[in-house]
This record gives C-alpha cells, sequence and structure tokens, in this order.
C-alpha cells in the first residue's frame, strides 16, 4: 500500500488554498464589475463544478497545460502559480518549490500540482474522449500516442505523461447496447480486437 510522506499534506494544502485564492479573486472581480464593467451590487461569483480532477506530475506545470492545449484546441490556462514548500515539506525529503495550475479543457477545469515524482499514474484512473466520427477519433488517438504515449487496446492509450484516456466515437454506444445481440455481440468481440477504436470493423 502507498504509503504518504507527511509532506505530502503540506503540498496538498498548499494546493487547495490555491484554488481558494482564484476562487475569492473571481469572486471579487464578479463582485465589482457586471457584463458592461461597471460597479454592480448584484453579481455574484462564478460557480465552478462540483468536482475538479486533480493531476499530480513531476515538473513544470506550464509544460504541462501546454502539452495538453496542443491538444485540446479550444482549451485555455485559468491560473499558474509558484510556491516555496515549507520547511516541514523539506524535512521530510519533498522539493524545494512546487507549481499549480488550472487548465480547461472540452469544457472541464483541470488541476495540476507540479510537486515532484512521488506519484505516478495507472489505468486505474482514466478520461474517455466522446468523438463525433471516426476522423474525430483519428486525431485524438494520434496526438495522444505520438511524442511518448503509448496504444493500448479497446481504445485506450497512455500520453506521454502516463495519463490514461480512452478515445471513443459515439457511435459506439448505440453498438454495444443495440437491441440487437448479434449487433452487439458484433461490437464487443471486435472490439477486443483493436487498438483504436475503428467504426468500420465494429458494425
Amino acid at each position: 500500500m502507498q504509503k504518504y510522506k507527511p509532506w505530502f499534506s503540506a503540498v496538498v494544502m498548499m494546493s487547495i488554498l490555491m484554488a481558494c485564492g482564484d476562487t475569492r479573486q473571481q469572486a471579487a472581480q464578479n463582485k465589482n464589475s457586471d457584463s458592461t464593467g461597471q460597479a454592480s451590487a448584484t453579481a455574484k461569483p462564478a460557480i465552478r463544478q462540483k468536482i475538479t480532477p486533480s493531476l499530480w506530475v513531476d515538473k513544470d506545470a506550464k509544460a504541462v497545460v501546454d502539452y495538453y492545449l496542443s491538444i485540446f484546441k479550444q482549451g485555455k490556462m485559468k491560473a499558474y502559480h509558484q510556491y516555496k514548500n515549507p520547511p516541514e515539506a523539506k524535512a521530510f525529503g519533498g522539493q524545494d518549490n512546487f507549481e499549480t495550475a488550472v487548465m480547461e479543457i472540452g469544457d472541464m477545469e483541470f488541476n495540476i500540482l507540479a510537486a515532484g515524482p512521488y506519484f505516478k499514474f495507472n489505468e486505474s484512473v482514466s478520461f474517455v474522449i466522446n468523438c463525433k466520427d471516426q476522423a474525430e477519433v483519428d486525431y485524438y488517438w494520434n496526438a495522444l500516442t505520438t511524442n511518448g504515449g503509448q496504444e493500448g487496446s479497446c481504445g485506450w492509450l497512455k500520453d506521454k505523461y502516463g495519463l490514461s484516456w480512452q478515445v471513443v466515437p459515439v457511435e459506439y454506444y448505440d453498438l454495444i447496447n443495440n437491441d440487437d445481440p448479434q449487433v452487439r455481440e458484433k461490437a464487443m468481440r471486435n472490439t477486443l480486437k483493436q487498438k483504436k477504436l475503428i467504426l468500420s470493423e465494429l458494425k
């Protein structure tokens, strides 16, 4: 079982404070101005998503964000911060400093915590990319498996940071949940033979 070092709590606490700070800043901006830039007493802070995935990487939060924004073209970096670790973290082998970032890709926010090589991604957590057609499947599959990525099976892959994704054409769900058992069985049987999902071979 993975044992958490005492400094881990300090790093996590700092990342939580970072997120809270961004929220307070956004709330202040919304309170002081409305959509026209004029002062408004009734403006409310924007509500963030209820649950935000947090991705722990070794280093260089900006480079991580740049990598994902090069793939998810409509994304953006919403925040970036550098912190010095408290003495408690350094005493237990933590790094001198760490970075955090918030990025938005696919209309979803992700926290990035760059705090050392202490935890690695594995297949127990993955993210699904729902694609409108085969061309979009091909795009994300190629983009995420190049430059150090790795192909898996049944539509799964790992990107260059080791994060797992499943790239799925939305029509695939209609096939594996079809009322016709022959359609379902063919789709499931051929899924097991594929790496990248290819619709024409699943139908």
